[in-house]
């Protein structure tokens, strides 16, 4: 687009008519925003008027700092809020708000590197691609795991696994909800192979990144947060929560951290985070949206998609879609819908498989719109297909008929 032209302190008007164009554009896309993780039901207008400081939340959440324009009590009201819903212990968690599940999943890893610089890292092959990069960025040992149909992952090739390299500590990397089914890794059942194996040191990290968000709300969930015997659990907060800028939170056993913080003079705070200047606006977007619903407000907006969920899954198999999901999952996982539908919605595709979220923002109307809209291009495929697989007709009308083979001639 290139820079955009000042005049007098506005914008000119061609200028104007980019954002103008831009934003009915963005209005236009969410309608059909069905199939990523993230809500568009927010609305953080009356936080405008904070946008005009230089907020940065630089170094440790819990230790002030020079640099006065800041978050931080309201970041630390966050993290207590999160520490509580996982159920971890008040004066054992520290935490901070990051930029999403990528810097959460990478500082779990971080800090179980730093306990087992020699230890290897597992993870199903479900995970989320980033985590492999994480891997090689922390220049971390690594093996993949199998995955069950459902996603989650194969507990009787981690076991084998673990057996042959015991002598090493393990850095689980469970996915609480894999990103193409919201398969729940079991995180009491990891324990009991650790424990089966005698494996005494070991780091678990959970990416709960839109599960953290869903699970706490519902009965019966498999054993995932800190009273599982986790050591580290990244949430995001742009997926459930929802927010115009991505964010999420991390959080880790105390002593893990103070085993990494440096003092650094120069802004007055520990160095405990991975990137110096930190997002002070995320917080408060959290806060904010944790006000305002609390923890009933959640569960009505979990109980909605879940039945919505349903909902869906049901309509798919009227239409002769192999649609299903996960227990306690909101996305729903069906067939690699025909290429008309996913140039209209925004939907995620893996090989012959696709899904949809039933977020707080994708409504009846958008699920039934969806499945009409396969119906229709499913219609036509077939018909497309019938086509070309009928005989063909010779100009008298009459059907062609197949030419006979020529007689082989019989061997002298």
């Amino acid at each position: 687009m290139g820079h955009l032209k000042i005049k007098n302190g506005e914008l000119a008007a061609g200028d104007r008519k980019i954002l103008e164009n831009l934003h009915g554009h963005l209005r236009e896309q969410v309608h059909t925003f069905v199939g990523y993780p993230c809500t568009g039901e927010f609305d953080f207008t009356p936080l405008l008027p904070f946008m005009e400081f230089p907020i940065n939340n630089v170094g440790d959440p819990f230790v002030d700092s020079t640099y006065r324009i800041h978050t931080r009590q309201i970041e630390r009201e966050v993290l207590a809020w999160f520490a509580e819903l996982t159920h971890f212990p008040p004066d054992q968690y520290w935490g901070y708000v990051t930029n999403g599940g990528t810097e959460g999943n990478l500082y779990g890893l971080f800090l179980a590197r730093e306990r087992f610089p020699a230890g290897v890292a597992y993870y199903s092959e479900d995970t989320h691609y980033s985590v492999y990069k994480n891997l090689r960025v922390l220049n971390m040992r690594h093996i993949m795991v199998k995955s069950q149909p459902s996603g989650e992952i194969d507990y009787e090739d981690l076991l084998e696994t673990l057996r042959i390299h015991r002598d090493v500590p393990p850095i689980i990397f469970a996915n609480i909800g894999t990103t193409m089914t919201e398969g729940v890794d079991n995180v009491g059942k990891i324990q009991e192979i650790l424990r089966k194996l005698a494996i005494a040191e070991f780091h678990i990290h959970c990416d709960a990144a839109l599960a953290g968000m869903t699970l706490p709300f519902q009965e019966g969930i498999p054993p995932y947060d800190f009273r599982a015997g986790i050591d580290s659990i990244s949430i995001s907060g742009h997926k459930f929560i929802g927010s115009p800028i991505p964010c999420g939170i991390v959080l880790a056993k105390k002593h893990y951290v103070d085993r990494i913080a440096r003092s650094i003079e120069y802004v007055g705070t520990l160095d405990t985070t991975l990137t110096g200047s930190r997002n002070g606006i995320t917080p408060l977007f959290l806060w904010y949206a944790i006000k305002r619903a609390g923890v009933d407000g959640f569960r009505r907006q979990v109980g909605q998609c879940l039945k919505n969920a349903q909902y869906a899954v049901e309509q798919f198999r009227k239409i002769g879609l192999e649609a299903w999901r996960n227990p306690w999952a909101i996305t729903v996982v069906i067939p690699r819908p025909p290429a008309a539908v996913l140039k209209k919605w925004q939907i995620a595709v893996y090989g012959e498989r696709a899904h949809v979220i039933i977020m707080p923002s994708v409504k009846i109307q958008q699920i039934d719109e969806l499945v009409a809209d396969i119906a229709v291009a499913r219609q036509e495929q077939a018909k497309t297909a019938a086509k070309l697989t009928a005989p063909r007709k010779n100009h008298s009308g009459i059907k062609s008929q197949p030419k006979p083979k020529p007689k082989q001639r019989s061997k002298p």
